[in-house]
């Protein structure tokens, strides 16, 4: 296991380079696009996040870039982060204390859905009902791609802090969280739960909605889910340390 000594934000910056690494891996990815953010500072307005044009499968915990989104030079610099990564992170960390951590991607089954006219995923299982009710807003009005202005306007959408998915309308999704583990497991199972719709649709028969008050039963009991995401997030770190990879260094 390799972990580079004295590193700011160590163990933070070793989860977010896993998350990288295991986004890669499930084919989550698109290219040397998409990025994923963290707050480190109590005002939310200090954030790690990938640098730019680096594949996710490469990221190591010492590339993340700690950036101030109060800083109007942050593009001036040298290693200024991906214009679209600052325009949409920068102003959701900016406008939203309570959005810890961020992941946003344009994985395949999200962004199908993401394409439909109605773009809400509805709780027809127990991996969907994670995202029941207010959990999830729809943004219905895409306006290119994502730098300053458009990101400033996503992230009005965000101000509810109730809200940790917005499903991007024409683009793709972002998942919110408290923690990099939190994030990554609900960006993992909102992937899989809109294949599970996708698939349902393709069928061309009748879905089984579960009734509102299942579902959001079902969404405070993955809410309250002891210990599930640090537990899922520690043995994917498991198995990369296994493997000898450097995601840490």
């Amino acid at each position: 296991m390799t972990q580079r000594p004295n590193l700011p934000f160590a163990e933070e910056r070793a989860d977010m380079a896993a998350a990288f690494r295991w986004t890669a891996r499930l084919n989550m990815h698109e290219s040397v696009a998409n990025h994923f953010s963290l707050a480190v500072n109590p005002e939310g307005t200090r954030f790690l996040i990938n640098p730019n044009a680096r594949h996710f499968a490469r990221i190591r915990a010492s590339d993340m870039l700690e950036l101030d989104a109060n800083d109007p030079t942050t593009m001036d610099q040298p290693d200024a982060p991906d214009p679209t990564a600052w325009g949409l992170h920068g102003s959701i960390h900016r406008a939203c204390p309570h959005a810890r951590c961020l992941m946003h991607v344009h994985s395949a089954h999200a962004t199908v859905l993401a394409s439909l006219t109605d773009s809400r995923l509805p709780a027809i299982d127990q991996n969907s009902a994670m995202f029941f009710g207010p959990r999830q807003v729809v943004d219905d009005h895409f306006g290119g791609m994502a730098f300053g202005d458009e990101g400033a306007r996503c992230a009005t959408l965000l101000a509810d802090p109730q809200v940790t998915t917005m499903i991007m309308g024409n683009h793709g999704v972002l998942i919110i969280g408290r923690s990099v583990a939190e994030t990554f497991n609900r960006l993992y199972y909102f992937e899989k739960a809109a294949e599970t719709y996708i698939r349902a649709l393709q069928t061309g028969r009748p879905l089984r909605v579960l009734p509102d008050a299942v579902a959001e039963k079902t969404a405070r009991e993955w809410d309250g889910y002891p210990g599930f995401a640090d537990a899922h997030l520690r043995e994917l770190k498991a198995i990369l340390d296994s493997e000898g990879s450097d995601f840490r260094a």
